[in-house]
């Protein structure tokens, strides 16, 4: 509602201001449940209409992420916009902007980051430590920059991509054809392959008022390029973790958005640190701050694209969080079983985020694990993951209806 909180940069309070997401998946949710918390409403847009969100949605607009009318409607009965999808219309939001409107974070900030080589193009030019990297412009010049980068390295998908399935690993000369094929129409770009250490990541917090605040460094391990485990504090020197946190930062603020960013990053075996991608938004290697932290990434984004005072995050306790991902080779109504066994485990909590259907590595929810070291919180993750099992429900019925079987692992 472009009301009286319009072209204001800090809002005094929250008491009956409506915040609309572009996205109503999980992160969606759990932002709203924050927003709630602070006593907001909440307006969702979705093409979903049994999105996780709209269980706790004021009003639900089902809509594609990038229609104008919808977002234009969203504005319309929303005090401040905000996205937990890359793919939100950054031109519909630009002019919103333009006309005062709250949208955090910034628009400009969105249309940088949507396409992967727009955004490391910008982070290039900012001087911040890169993979190197190329935009695919022809078959001869793919060929070339091959060569000249050796293999194996990446194909990426620059736009519409998230969650690694933008991304296809060319491990030598006979897999380029296969790599052409699979991204046939997509503009893409091809990445030289990192042989790091460790995948880490950093939760950066910035508020429309300029004061960031970072989350603490963790180490992310991946299956098939979708995040498996996140590691809490990551398994390194308190003088890599500095540097994390510097670079990242030095990159949103470069970025000049608001709101919360997950900065992915590879350690290098010689100590250096590049930054991979980043997320405008809550990601998933931030969900261990809702019970290991001082405060959740999801109330330091409200924090943040409020203008409200930003606190620095404090790690309480060792965690880990593993994802519970859809079953292999199976699309369809699902059933979680083994819940009564995993909540036997000391320190779990669990997060189901109610998508109807499951697809394969689709993320179902997660469940994170505090403990006193992480070693401990590492072995106890080992038997939540045996305890939780996710399989096909021939039967279709409701979801959270429990059955046994096995789901690979996942």
């Amino acid at each position: 509602m472009l009301s009286s909180f319009t072209a204001v940069d800090s809002f005094s309070s929250t008491n009956g201001l409506t915040l609309g997401i572009i996205g109503g998946g999980q992160l969606g949710k759990m932002l709203a449940f924050e927003a709630k918390r602070m006593f907001m409403k909440l307006a969702i847009l979705d093409p979903d209409e049994h999105c996780p969100a709209s269980t706790v949605a004021d009003n639900l607009i089902v809509s594609d992420f990038k229609d104008e009318q919808s977002i234009r409607e969203l504005a319309r009965i929303s005090d401040v916009l905000t996205y937990e999808i890359e793919l939100a219309n950054s031109q519909v939001l630009e002019d919103l902007e333009s006309h005062n409107y709250p949208v955090h974070p910034a628009p400009r900030t969105l249309n940088i980051i949507q396409n992967k080589l727009k955004q490391k193009q910008f982070l290039k030019a900012e001087g911040i430590p890169l993979p190197d990297f190329e935009p695919i412009t022809s078959r001869d010049q793919l060929m070339s920059t091959c060569s000249e980068f050796g293999y194996p390295l990446l194909f990426k998908a620059c736009e519409d991509s998230y969650d690694g399935r933008g991304n296809l690993l060319i491990r030598s000369e006979e897999d380029i054809g296969e790599g052409l094929r699979h991204f046939l129409g997509r503009a893409c770009m091809v990445e030289k392959f990192v042989p790091f250490s460790k995948e880490i990541s950093v939760m950066v917090a910035r508020s429309t008022t300029g004061q960031t605040e970072s989350f603490p460094v963790v180490e992310n391990i991946h299956d098939r390029n979708i995040l498996n485990t996140t590691i809490a504090p990551a398994r390194i020197s308190d003088q890599v973790a500095k540097k994390a946190k510097e670079s990242a930062e030095r990159a949103i603020q470069s970025l000049n958005g608001a709101g919360i960013f997950g900065v992915e990053m590879f350690l290098k075996k010689d100590g250096d640190i590049l930054i991979n991608e980043i997320a405008p938004r809550p990601h998933n290697s931030g969900h261990y701050s809702i019970e290991a932290c001082s405060i959740s990434q999801f109330e330091q984004h409200i924090r943040a694209i409020l203008g409200l005072p930003l606190t620095k995050p404090r790690l309480l306790s060792p965690a880990v969080m593993i994802n519970i991902l859809g079953i292999d080779g199976y699309s369809g109504p699902y059933v979680f079983s083994g819940i009564k066994d995993a909540l036997q485990i000391p320190g779990l909590k669990l997060h189901f985020y109610g998508k109807m259907v499951t697809k394969p590595q689709r993320k179902l929810g997660h469940m994170t694990i505090t403990a006193e070291s992480i070693e401990v919180a590492l072995t106890k993750a080992q038997r939540a993951r045996k305890a939780l099992i996710v399989e096909s429900d021939k039967h279709g019925n409701t979801i959270g209806k429990a059955t046994s079987g096995n789901n690979n692992g996942k």
